[in-house]
C-alpha cells in the first residue's frame, strides 16, 4: 500500500525573468524518503528547494503538507547578519531549537559556538548551521550542499547522523560518495521538467544516459536533429562517459607505476634511474618538518613529485594540508629539511574566489578582455567555442557575471584560469558549487593537463577519479604517501589501525582495571542481544551492498517492459532489503544505548 506523502506539490510552475523556469511539476515526498535532487547549475535546484520549504511563492500550483509536519532547511549560504556569535545564529527566531540540543550536536561536530560569527571560517559557519538544522528535529530536512567547506570527519559524522535519521530528506550535493551512500530515490531537474526514479544516486548516471539515448532516437525518428544540436549540453554525455572510462584506465596505470616507485623495491629502482627521475622531478621534499608552537604539523616528510603527477592532499581541518601545500609550492619555508622546485615551474592557483569576478563584467570581458579570441595556453580559440568547452551556452557571451549562479561563476573562473600558460596547477577545494556535469568536465581537463597538479579537497569521489598519489594527514605530523585516491588511503589506514584495535580489545579483556570495569558493566546484555550487537554492523554493511546492486539493476529503463516479472521481483527484494536495513539499524542503536547506559 502506498504511503501518504507528508508534502506534495501539484502543477508547480515558476516564472523567472521573461520565461518559465519550470512548469507543471508534480512532487510527492513520503515520510522516510531519501531523495537526491540532481540538475546542472542554473536549472533551479535551490529555487525548487525553497518552493518545497514554502519560503518562496510559486506562480502556479498547489502545495499540500500534512498538519504538524516540521520542515527545516539547511541553506547553502545562511545569513549570520545580526548574530554576534555562532550560538546566537543557532538560537535566533521563534522557531529556534532547544539550546541543550544545539550544544549536544556542536560537541559531536567539534565546533565552538561561542566563536564570533564575523570571523568564523566557512567550515565553522556550515557546522553551526548544521547544529541548528538537526537540533530542530525536523520531519522533512532540506539540505543544500551540506558538505561544502566541511572536513572529512564532519562529513562522516553527518553521514552517520542521516543514516540513523527517521524523517525524510531532500539533498542537493556535488559529493557523489555522500549521495551514493545516503539516497534511495532521485529527482532530476532538467530543462524545466522533473523526473523521479526510485533508485539512489548510484543508479543516476545509467538513468541519465538512458534518457538522452531515448531523446536521440526520438529526434532521429522525427527528423529533429537540429533540436538536439541547439541543446549542446545533452550531446556527447555518453561519449564523455566513455572518454572518462578511458582516462580512468590510464589513471590506474599511472597509479601502478607510482606504487612501484613508492615501494621499498621502487626506491632501489629510483637510484638506478636517478638521472631520468631527476629530470622529471618538479618538486623534491627531503626531511621536511614544520612546527607551530609546541605542535608538530609535518614530521620528516620525503617526496619526489614528477611531471604529470596528480597529488591529492586530504585530512581534517587543522591537520596541516594548507601548511604542506604552501611548503610544496615554496610559499612557506620548512623548519628542517629542504623543498626544491624546478626552475621552469610556473604555477596557477585556483581557489574558487568567485568574489574576484566583478559582477558588472561581461563573460567576454572575463575570458577575452572584450575581444573575440582567447589565448588558451598559447593556442588561439574563439571565445564562443571556448565557452562551449566549459558547458556554457555560447549565447551567454554578453551576459553579466552578476546574472550567473554561484556554480556558473565557479565554472567561469575555472575557464579563465585553465587558459593560462602553466605547468603546475594548484586546486584548493575546486569542487565547491560545481554541478555533476562540471565535475566530469573538470576531471577531463585535469587528466588532459600537460603538467603537475596539486589538489586539496574533501570530495572523496573526485580524489578517487583524479589522483595518482594521495598525501593523507591525520594531524599527528605523519603524512601517509599512497599511490591512488582517497579510498586507497582509507584502506591503508584501516589496515594499519586493525592490529592496534585488536591488541586494544585483547588488553581490555585481559586487564581488570577498576577505572574501566564500571563502564563496561553498566548493562549486562543477554546472549542474543550481545550476538546482535556484534553481528549487526556487518549485516548492515552487507545490506548496503545488496541495496546498491538492486538499485543498479532497476536503473535499466527497459527492464519493466521487457521483463515485468523480473522488475517486480527486484522491486520486492529492494523493499525487503531496505526494511531489513532500517530494522537492523534501529535494533543496533537500541543495543548501543543499553551498552552506553
Amino acid at each position: 500500500m502506498a504511503v501518504a506523502p507528508i508534502l506534495s506539490w501539484e502543477g508547480l510552475s515558476l516564472i523567472q525573468g521573461s520565461g518559465w523556469l519550470f512548469r507543471d511539476l508534480d512532487i510527492f515526498i513520503a515520510p522516510r524518503d531519501r531523495l537526491a535532487l540532481i540538475g546542472r547549475n542554473g536549472a533551479g535546484k535551490t529555487t525548487l528547494l525553497r518552493l518545497i520549504a514554502g519560503t518562496l511563492d510559486a506562480d502556479k500550483g498547489k502545495r499540500s503538507i500534512q498538519p504538524g509536519t516540521k520542515v527545516v532547511v539547511l541553506e547553502q549560504d545562511p545569513d549570520f547578519g545580526g548574530c554576534p556569535r555562532l550560538l546566537d545564529y543557532c538560537l535566533k527566531g521563534p522557531d529556534a531549537p532547544p539550546q541543550h540540543e544545539v550544544e549536544s550536536i556542536a560537541s559531536q561536530l567539534g565546533i565552538d559556538l561561542n566563536r564570533e560569527a564575523a570571523s568564523a571560517s566557512g567550515g565553522e559557519r556550515r557546522r553551526a548551521a548544521i547544529c541548528r538544522a538537526l537540533a530542530s528535529e525536523p520531519d522533512l530536512l532540506l539540505l543544500d550542499e551540506p558538505t561544502n567547506h566541511m572536513d572529512l570527519a564532519a562529513i562522516d559524522w553527518l553521514e552517520s547522523w542521516l543514516q540513523r535519521y527517521t524523517g525524510a530528506f531532500v539533498v542537493i550535493s556535488h559529493d557523489r560518495t555522500f549521495l551514493t551512500r545516503l539516497t534511495r530515490a532521485t529527482l532530476w531537474l532538467d530543462r524545466g521538467s522533473l523526473r523521479r526514479r526510485e533508485v539512489g544516486f548510484g543508479g543516476y548516471e545509467a538513468w541519465e544516459e538512458e534518457v538522452y539515448a531515448n531523446e536521440a532516437r526520438a529526434a532521429e525518428k522525427l527528423d529533429a536533429k537540429l533540436k538536439l544540436e541547439t541543446h549542446w549540453l545533452s550531446r556527447g554525455v555518453t561519449a564523455r562517459r566513455k572518454r572518462n572510462q578511458g582516462r580512468l584506465e590510464k589513471l590506474y596505470q599511472m597509479r601502478a607505476q607510482r606504487a612501484s616507485m613508492l615501494s621499498p623495491q621502487g626506491a632501489a629502482k629510483m637510484k638506478l634511474a636517478s638521472d631520468d627521475v631527476k629530470t622529471k622531478s618538479v618538486i623534491v621534499a627531503e626531511g621536511v618538518s614544520k612546527k607551530f608552537g609546541d605542535r608538530t604539523i609535518i614530521r620528516d616528510f620525503n617526496l619526489r613529485i614528477q611531471r604529470g603527477d596528480r597529488i591529492g592532499l586530504v585530512g581534517g581541518n587543522g591537520a596541516g594540508k594548507t601548511t604542506l601545500l604552501k611548503m610544496l609550492t615554496g610559499e612557506l619555508e620548512p623548519d628542517t629539511g629542504t623543498v626544491k622546485l624546478a626552475q621552469t615551474l610556473s604555477g596557477v592557483m585556483i581557489d574558487q574566489q568567485r568574489s574576484l569576478l566583478s559582477p558588472e563584467k561581461r563573460i567576454r570581458d572575463v575570458l577575452a578582455e572584450g575581444g573575440d579570441w582567447v589565448d588558451v595556453r598559447g593556442e588561439k580559440k574563439h571565445v564562443q567555442g571556448y565557452l562551449k568547452d566549459f558547458l556554457f551556452d555560447p549565447g551567454l557571451i554578453e551576459a553579466r557575471v552578476g546574472t550567473l549562479s554561484g556554480g556558473e561563476r565557479s565554472r567561469l573562473l575555472l575557464a579563465r584560469e585553465f587558459a593560462r600558460t602553466s605547468n603546475l596547477l594548484v586546486l584548493d577545494e575546486p569542487t565547491n558549487d560545481l554541478d555533476l556535469e562540471t565535475l566530469d568536465l573538470l576531471q577531463e581537463v585535469i587528466a588532459d593537463y600537460d603538467g603537475t597538479v596539486l589538489i586539496v579537497s574533501h570530495d572523496r569521489d573526485f580524489l578517487d577519479r583524479t589522483c595518482t598519489v594521495t598525501l593523507g594527514l591525520d594531524g599527528s605530523g605523519r603524512v601517509d604517501i599512497v599511490a591512488g585516491g582517497y579510498a586507497d588511503w582509507e584502506k591503508q589506514r584501516q589496515q594499519r589501525n586493525a592490529p592496534a584495535a585488536k591488541k586494544a580489545a585483547v588488553a581490555d579483556k585481559s586487564e581488570a582495571a577498576p577505572v574501566v570495569m564500571p563502564v563496561r558493566n553498566k548493562v549486562k546484555l543477554s546472549y542474543k542481544d550481545q550476538r546482535d550487537y556484534d553481528l549487526l554492523p556487518a549485516r548492515i554493511e552487507a545490506l548496503d551492498g545488496e541495496i546498491a546492486k538492486l538499485e543498479a539493476a532497476l536503473a535499466d529503463g527497459d527492464l519493466y517492459t521487457q521483463n515485468p516479472a523480473r522488475f517486480a521481483q527486484l522491486t520486492a527484494a529492494l523493499d525487503k532489503a531496505r526494511a531489513e536495513k532500517d530494522a537492523s539499524e534501529e535494533r543496533w542503536l537500541e543495543l548501543a544505548e543499553m551498552v552506553e547506559g
